[in-house]
């Protein structure tokens, strides 16, 4: 971790109070980080995101700083997992069903190119559906598998992501960052300070983190191997009865929001 420079820290005079608890030392007008403390939080982290890969859950990372992208793009897409790199789609968690369209829409031009629809337009219109699908793979290509909200949220640099943490925190989906002296670690469920500006740093986290996400993995493949049909057929029937549970609670909905719209015209 000295190697990596993890423990430096942002100038004295930027630094946050908040984060006094987890500063060491000050060194030519540079403040260090507690790396012993550093070390309990990466570990306090690496677990709760290995119980969730293991859970079969989802954990978005975000980082759209220069030095960060490629990093969190390599690591993140080698454990499987969305990773968004270039910018904050706003509304991405907090309106959810309308970036799901987007990326529909973005699976449906894929299909055309597929069954030959694609070469029937005009070269104006390929001209244009070309155009808007290199935009989509850009801004949501990485999340394309991520069918439901993300369990948990990974972030570098909470200053620079603060749109990510805020619909986060307003969904109530734990945020996990790595955080800078000069940073307010409060919005952050789960800390790790650490030097968010070196690319070192940042993919020496990364490796620790994602390593679990894998190890998560593993045990999630062998327990399914371990499981025997009976076993199977019952978590199968229990995903349906749960299906149909809220197939019926959207029909008594939609049954009663009639009635109530009249009460309130009354």
């Amino acid at each position: 971790m000295l190697d990596a420079g993890v423990h430096f820290g942002h100038l004295a005079r930027k630094w946050n109070p908040k984060m006094a608890p987890y500063i060491f030392d000050q060194k030519n007008g540079i403040h260090i980080i507690d790396l012993h403390k550093s070390i309990v939080k990466i570990d306090e982290a690496a677990n709760v995101l290995k119980q969730l890969a293991r859970s079969g859950r989802k954990v978005l990372f975000v980082a759209t700083k220069k030095q960060a992208k490629e990093i969190v793009a390599e690591k993140a897409g080698s454990v499987n997992m969305p990773y968004v790199t270039e910018r904050w789609p706003g509304g991405m968690l907090t309106n959810f069903p309308t970036i799901r369209k987007a990326v529909k829409k973005m699976n449906t031009i894929d299909k055309m190119i597929e069954d030959g629809t694609f070469d029937t337009l005009a070269k104006r219109e390929r001209l244009q559906v070309t155009r808007q699908r290199a935009k989509l793979e850009k801004n949501l290509g990485s999340i394309r598998d991520l069918s439901r909200l993300p369990s948990a949220l990974f972030v570098v640099d909470v200053q620079k992501e603060m749109n990510a943490v805020k619909e986060a925190n307003r969904l109530n989906i734990p945020v996990i960052a790595m955080v800078d002296t000069c940073c307010d670690p409060t919005p952050i469920d789960y800390v790790i300070p650490a030097n968010d500006d070196a690319a070192k740093s940042i993919a020496h986290i990364m490796e620790v983190l994602c390593g679990a996400i894998k190890e998560g993995l593993d045990e999630r493949k062998l327990e399914k191997e371990k499981e025997t049909p009976e076993q199977a057929d019952e978590k199968q029937a229990g995903k349906k009865l749960r299906a149909r549970k809220g197939a019926v609670k959207s029909e008594e909905a939609q049954a009663v929001a009639p009635a109530a719209e009249a009460a309130v015209a009354e």
